[in-house]
């Protein structure tokens, strides 16, 4: 990026700051730190008054190339989430596959920033998964999502789980029941989890291939991951996976 529209995003970035300053809460900075990692600070705001910023910056933009990189680099937690929470806005509009590949490049380029959650949830079903089943052909979709779902960070493999979420309630089910039963051996709750909740979604649609597939999978898949798929089953079938506790 040239420097002078890296120095506009910099003022950017630093306009965001002072909005968010203003609205923060030290109670609610202390709550927030609890949950990050170590060298990402917290400010303080809550989500409802950062997805509003967003939403306000979202529609002043035309182009998101210097502003959202430059929030993914903040030190803090809030202008991340800013960053990551404009994608996703920007992406609920109409656009043409150019500017979905665009707003997916971003995401992916400065996946490194991602490291809580949250900021994945956030932004991946819209921002990747809609571009990949849109953008992408079934066999591209799935090399680029076993990239992910193969990566030794826990946040990409959350990213292509979460991913598929959006293809799910498009009615697509094989990728989100494939890279289920290649994370079925997963053992951190930041992917076991949205596994779970895939194969929940998944359910809500065909529940015969929820059953067929927990049949298959669910000795290896972790409990977490299980409690979440058979959620919304009826309670005969749910218990045929997950035993009532005892009295």
């Amino acid at each position: 990026m040239p420097e002078d529209g890296r120095g506009a995003a910099a003022d950017q970035a630093a306009q965001i700051l002072s909005e968010l300053c203003a609205v923060a809460d030290e109670a609610e900075r202390i709550t927030i730190r609890r949950r990050l990692p170590e060298g990402l600070e917290a400010l303080g705001v809550r989500m409802r008054e950062v997805f509003d910023l967003a939403a306000r910056w979202e529609k002043r933009l035309d182009s998101l190339r210097g502003l959202v990189p430059e929030l993914l680099r903040c030190p803090d937690y809030e202008r991340r989430m800013v960053g990551v929470s404009i994608l996703d806005f920007r992406a609920r509009r109409r656009l043409d596959q150019g500017q979905r590949e665009e707003l997916a490049s971003l995401y992916l380029d400065h996946h490194d920033q991602l490291s809580v959650w949250d900021l994945v949830d956030r932004a991946a079903p819209r921002v990747v998964g809609r571009y990949l089943m849109e953008g992408l052909g079934p066999e591209a979709r799935r090399k680029l999502l076993e990239e992910l779902a193969d990566s030794a960070d826990p946040m990409r493999r959350r990213t292509a789980v979460t991913a598929t979420f959006w293809m799910v309630r498009q009615g697509e089910l094989d990728d989100a029941l494939h890279l289920a039963a290649r994370l079925a051996g997963e053992t951190s709750e930041r992917v076991s989890q949205p596994v779970g909740t895939a194969l929940r979604e998944v359910g809500k649609i065909d529940q015969d291939r929820l059953v067929a597939f927990l049949r298959e999978h669910g000795g290896r898949l972790q409990r977490v991951t299980v409690r979440y798929a058979v959620a919304r089953l009826p309670r005969a079938v749910r218990e045929e996976f997950v035993p009532p506790r005892r009295k």
